[in-house]
């Protein structure tokens, strides 16, 4: 059941809106119903001036735009969803703005029938280019000439294909549920071109606005305020939701998702959208994400988008969250049952700075976002949870980051790709995450966490709602914080950024709370001790985590003995464990001996969780054990391929290959 904001939970918002100023803005108090404001009266605070500051735009090797000519700076979308057809049909009108005497507008498409581009005087010529596999079509339209201070509306009549890169549509059979479909979009990095033709680039940011149509059985939500009332009819026919986004975002984050969805507020600014049979679990293990916002408010300045919701998705969801403005969405993966993985909303809820505020202009410099986001995330787990854990989750990170430097090309370690003719999908490695984070701990180890935290306060103010590259990133941290030659050698910031590797001065986090978890490790792995002795019972996620990713120095084929792997699997429950981190770390040892009793688990794992970053590293493990993995691999990606999400598709198809119909 819904539960509406209190009049003290809406003054509470309002003090938090206030804070806004700090942007150079200030807000006021409006009446705002749970899924954002109605009537008229936004929860949206106003923009800070340098968000209409002029743009540079660098060159975006993964888009057709070239909004130095014409850009979009809004988006509107009328569109009605046909679950039978799997399609999105409608019009795209686009707020364009250009050069003086300009008459050329080029968007980003894909995989999409564009039925006629018109104005106001009527039809519009335009021309589909050749298609790439990665990239899609360009889409250029012949305009009226531009005028100074004129801002063109160019509609685009057109449709998704069922195939549509973005949008997952799921059977009934599919969702928790059971009885009703849902659709939910991934637009990140450049598949947003596949439902929304536009310029389909990060650094090109834009507003947008929508009204979505769909079956009175379902519901709509969006990245965006909803401007439609509660309590709409349920029954035959079809509804028409409204939405508004009012801050410019990069186009991967205009998010759609339509299904059985109930709501359950955690206060008066936070709450969580689920499919009604999983409601109670997630408002329970989300019960803190109030407490998050407070404490990245506190470290970073206001949280400048209104409310911060989470949408839990269905099992297909590809990736464990994404920071959709407003409205996260999040892996049912996550709810655990004991908020031992709830870091995974601190580092969405993060992405509302960094990311989301101050964005990577291209995704060569993906780091931008992701490393500022991880080393964000950290420190509200550490507001929230206490430092011991923070440091737990820093070690695990450091051991992510390690297997990637040993496993990935040289040039792949850099925090600044060179991504010309590859998917952008290639740069989103722990290199961005961990490497990015660790860079920024080093500069806050070096310079002091006091003014650190006043540099990255100021870094977000001054650049909010901006595309950021690596270059903008040295002129302001040398502008504003590394003003010496001295502290610039120590800092060894070029060396980070465009080097491989990790330079001379990055610091292995460490934690004590690991130590015994280490020596149950060698007692067992190397040592051969009794499974009894290990004590799991005692252990937090993070610890079981690290017993069962433990590796001996040099290790075989065959470093741990069936016997030993029975005696493991049935001491620890580990054939009936639900934590998804740790049932998957359990599952790659399996891969790696070829342990045959954990094969119908694997299967089970492999078909009901669509996240690449299980999915992909077990068929990957699979395929690796040759004639032994590779059958098991390509029976079981025949049952799973039609329930993951095309963004894990793609990937596993690369791998195990497309399975026979």
């Amino acid at each position: 059941m819904t539960r509406r904001p209190s009049r003290a939970d809406l003054c509470r918002m309002a003090s938090a809106l206030a804070l806004a100023a700090a942007l150079g803005s200030t807000a006021a108090c409006g009446v705002t119903a749970q899924t954002g404001s109605v009537g008229g009266v936004s929860d949206m605070p106003p923009l800070p001036a340098s968000a209409t500051a002029p743009v540079v735009y660098p060159h975006d090797v993964h888009s057709y735009a070239a909004p130095q000519v014409a850009r979009v700076k809004h988006v509107d979308l009328n569109l009605d969803a046909d679950f039978a057809a799997k399609t999105l049909s409608g019009v795209a009108t686009l707020d364009v703005t250009g050069e003086v005497g300009a008459t050329t507008l080029i968007l980003d498409v894909r995989d999409m029938d564009i039925r006629g581009v018109r104005n106001a005087s009527g039809p519009l010529a335009f021309v589909l280019g050749a298609s790439d596999p990665i990239m899609g079509q360009s889409l250029t339209i012949t305009t009226p000439a531009f005028v100074a201070g004129q801002t063109q509306k160019i509609m685009v009549d057109y449709a998704t294909r069922p195939e549509a890169a973005a949008l997952q549509w799921l059977t009934p059979a599919q969702t928790s549920g059971g009885k009703q479909p849902f659709l939910f979009s991934q637009g990140q990095a450049i598949l947003t071109r596949t439902w929304a033709p536009t310029q389909d680039s990060p650094g090109i940011r834009q507003t947008y606005s929508a009204t979505i149509t769909v079956p009175n059985t379902l519901k709509a939500l969006m990245s965006a305020e909803s401007l439609t009332p509660e309590g709409l009819p349920a029954g035959e026919g079809r509804h028409s939701y409204s939405f508004r986004m009012t801050n410019p975002v990069p186009p991967y984050l205009i998010a759609l998702a339509v299904g059985d969805l109930a709501f359950e507020a955690e206060d008066g600014r936070t709450g969580v959208w689920t499919e009604p049979d999983r409601l109670d679990a997630a408002h329970t293990e989300f019960s803190e994400v109030g407490k998050m916002v407070d404490a990245a408010e506190g470290l970073y300045g206001p949280y400048a988008w209104g409310r911060y919701d989470l949408l839990i998705l269905p099992p297909s969801f590809p990736f464990g969250g994404m920071e959709n403005p407003r409205l996260t969405f999040a892996t049912p993966t996550v709810v655990a049952g004991d908020k031992s993985l709830v870091s995974l909303v601190a580092h969405e809820l993060a992405h509302s700075w960094s990311g989301n505020l101050v964005t990577n202009a291209v995704w060569a410099d993906f780091w931008l976002n992701e490393g500022f986001t991880t080393y964000f995330q950290n420190r509200i787990m550490e507001a929230v949870y206490g430092n011991d854990r923070a440091q737990l989750e820093r070690v695990l990170g450091w051991d992510s980051l390690q297997a990637q430097l040993r496993d990935l090309p040289a040039d792949d370690t850099k925090l600044h790709l060179n991504l010309d003719g590859r998917d952008p999908d290639d740069g989103m490695t722990d290199i961005a995450y961990e490497k990015g984070a660790n860079f920024l701990e080093t500069i806050e180890r070096i310079v002091g966490r006091e003014k650190f935290d006043v540099w990255l306060k100021g870094y977000f103010e001054r650049n909010a709602f901006r595309p950021m590259t690596s270059e903008l990133f040295l002129e302001d941290i040398r502008a504003h914080l590394v003003t010496t030659a001295a502290l610039e050698s120590e800092l060894q910031m070029d060396q980070w950024i465009y080097q491989p590797g990790l330079p001379s001065n990055a610091v292995a986090p460490t934690s004590d709370a690991f130590i015994p978890v280490d020596a149950a490790a060698q007692a067992f792995f190397v040592a051969h001790g009794p499974a009894s002795a290990i004590p799991w019972s005692g252990w937090n996620t993070q610890q079981r985590q690290r017993f069962l990713q433990w590796r001996p120095a040099n290790p075989t084929t065959d470093w741990l003995t069936p016997a030993q792997l029975a005696e493991l699997s049935q001491t620890l429950n580990l054939a009936t464990e639900g934590n998804a981190e740790i049932a998957f770390a359990w599952l790659q040892i399996a891969v790696a001996h070829r342990y045959e009793p954990a094969v119908p688990q694997l299967q089970t794992f492999l078909t009901s969780i669509g996240r690449r970053k299980f999915v992909m590293p077990l068929f990957t493990s699979l395929w690796a054990e040759g004639d032994w993995g590779r059958p098991i691999a390509t029976r079981i990606y025949a049952l799973a391929r039609p329930g993951y999400h095309p963004v894990t598709v793609s990937s596993v198809d690369a791998l195990v290959g497309r399975p026979a119909a």
